[in-house]
């Protein structure tokens, strides 16, 4: 049950305070951080902003999870959500700033994506900045055929100067590809992540 919140954004952030443990022990490991946004009603931008003290290290990065991203008057779990390529480029735009500003290495901006309906007008994305390496992240669920249609729409509609990522489900993908099958796709995948 998605409980709504006095605010009206069925979105809960998690603070600064409770994420840097968890941040401060992946970075000791060597490994990249990625904060997923799952915005509910809540703009992108701001939420985006809201984690500034943690994107400012050199190894967390961000995500956008357009499916979680709610227009006026949808609630969760009850359709797919979207978000504008306006919103979007606000992001980008902000993220790149902030990377070149801090002198921080190239950081990675990741947009879930498994119906090209989630970004409007993709094609706008803006990617002229090298200070960010954007991945579109495919993480759509079932079975192996459905799975390739899905990274077929999403590659093939996405702009020129992106990444492309696979998700593969432990449970909902029947059946779950290897490793080796999931590397096989073109253009190769730069991130795998698992649920």
């Amino acid at each position: 049950r998605v409980l709504f919140r006095s605010d009206g954004t069925y979105s809960h952030e998690s603070s600064v305070a409770s994420l840097r443990p968890w941040v401060k022990r992946a970075t000791a490991a060597g490994m990249q951080v990625i904060l997923d946004l799952q915005p509910g009603r809540a703009n992108l931008l701001a939420q985006a902003k809201h984690y500034t003290r943690l994107l400012k290290l050199p190894n967390v990065g961000l995500a956008l999870d357009a499916e979680w991203k709610l227009q006026p008057g949808q609630l969760p779990l009850r359709q797919i959500g979207s978000v504008g390529i306006g919103e979007v480029n606000s992001v980008v735009t902000w993220l790149a700033g902030l990377t070149a500003r801090y002198h921080l290495p190239q950081k990675v901006l990741v947009l879930h994506q498994f119906r090209l309906s989630m970004i409007s007008d993709e094609r706008r994305l803006d990617t002229r900045h090298d200070d960010l390496a954007i991945v579109i992240h495919m993480d759509g669920q079932g079975t192996p055929g459905d799975k390739q249609q899905t990274w077929e729409a999403v590659t093939g509609a996405a702009p020129a100067r992106v990444f492309f990522g696979w998700k593969n489900f432990f449970v909902k993908d029947h059946p779950m590809l290897t490793p080796q099958q999931t590397m096989a796709r073109s253009p190769a995948p730069v991130m795998i992540s698992y649920q």
